[in-house]
């Protein structure tokens, strides 16, 4: 039975936050790539940011739901049997409409750029899901686990986009800190296996190491995703996906291990890896960012799905240190585009 929020709210405002991610090796952890080749371990690590988004809720006329987003142009509000699953603000209209809650205004701010390729909206998805948790729990409900966040992000999102959807932006924003994941897909009861990679020392230090930018492009994931996911699946990319892999899985003791060096020489062989396998990631921007990260003595990745959004390099410290002078140098000229000023976050969703 739909409940309505109005009155819990007004003395109970509720919030909850959850971290953006920089990752290597994404797009594996989509099941249309990762379920066939299981025996290959399909992996990507990724590096959860203090680049936090925030979600809070307040009271709103009952029977109504009002979304609002940093960014967008406007909010929309719907009744609550007319809540749209595919405008702008579908996913979060979808996880509303789950909890069965009327009566309440979302309110979304982030620390990251829109459409920058750091997960945003999975972590938005995460975040919201926490409060209505929450919401949930003080109703007499249940509270959510961290698994049961994941999970139901993934389903929401991947239900409501048409497929295609992975798990590792909801992994970051639920669990925060550095992690491999091993995509199983196959297995009834556990489609990953987490590792972490670094401790809270580990992570400060990876953190020195470490710079991340935005281009000053937006990007749309999903229509990238989706020309890859075809050529892969089609056979024309697939060993390059393949080799790509195998880079990545060395990477991941290179981080435990501190290997700083190493690790960066890895993502440099991956990226010239991608750059064959998918030129359409790199914009003259950030192929040029690249470029001048490798030349510095770094490596460096785009985020995501690339074609605009954000980057990041890694590097011993004096190289970083550098290397954050002439990108800032560079993005100077282009509107929008920055240093994005963040360290890896410990903690995931709370």
């Amino acid at each position: 039975m739909p409940k309505s929020l109005s009155r819990f709210l007004a003395k109970n405002p509720v919030e909850a936050s959850a971290p953006c991610r920089v990752d290597s090796g994404g797009t594996w952890d989509i099941k249309a790539m990762a379920l066939p080749l299981e025996w290959s371990e399909p992996t990507t690590i990724n590096i959860a940011l203090t680049l936090r988004t925030s979600v809070s809720l307040f009271p709103y006329d009952k029977g109504m739901v009002k979304i609002s987003s940093e960014g967008f142009g406007r909010s929309e509000v719907f009744s609550k049997g007319l809540l749209p699953y595919n405008g702008p603000f579908g996913l979060f209209f979808s996880a509303v409409s789950y909890f069965g809650f009327h009566g309440l205004e979302v309110r979304i701010s982030s620390r990251s750029p829109v459409k920058s390729a750091l997960g945003g909206s999975s972590t938005a998805l995460v975040a919201l899901i926490k409060a209505l948790s929450k919401v949930s729990q003080k109703l007499g409900g249940k509270r959510l686990a961290p698994r049961e966040i994941l999970h139901m992000g993934y389903h929401l999102e991947d239900g409501i986009s048409g497929g295609n959807c992975g798990l590792q932006d909801q992994g970051a924003a639920v669990y925060g800190g550095v992690n491999q994941w091993k995509w199983r897909y196959g297995q009834l009861t556990t489609p990953f296996e987490r590792t972490t990679l670094l401790d809270r020392k580990g992570q400060k230090e990876l953190s020195s190491r470490l710079l991340v930018a935005y281009c000053g492009k937006g990007h749309v994931s999903m229509h990238t995703n989706r020309n890859w996911i075809k050529d892969f699946l089609g056979g024309d990319t697939r060993s390059g996906w393949v080799r790509a892999n195998e880079i990545v899985k060395r990477l991941s003791p290179a981080i435990k291990e501190k290997d700083w060096k190493l690790a960066a020489g890895l993502l440099r062989e991956e990226m010239a890896l991608r750059k064959e396998i998918t030129p359409e990631a790199l914009i003259p921007i950030t192929s040029k960012l690249v470029e001048q990260a490798e030349q510095a003595g770094c490596g460096a990745r785009f985020a995501g799905a690339g074609a605009g959004g954000s980057l990041w390099a890694l590097g011993e410290i004096e190289n970083i240190k550098r290397l954050r002078i002439i990108w800032k140098g560079t993005l100077a000229s282009i509107k929008g585009a920055r240093i994005l000023d963040c360290a890896v976050d410990p903690v995931g969703v709370i």
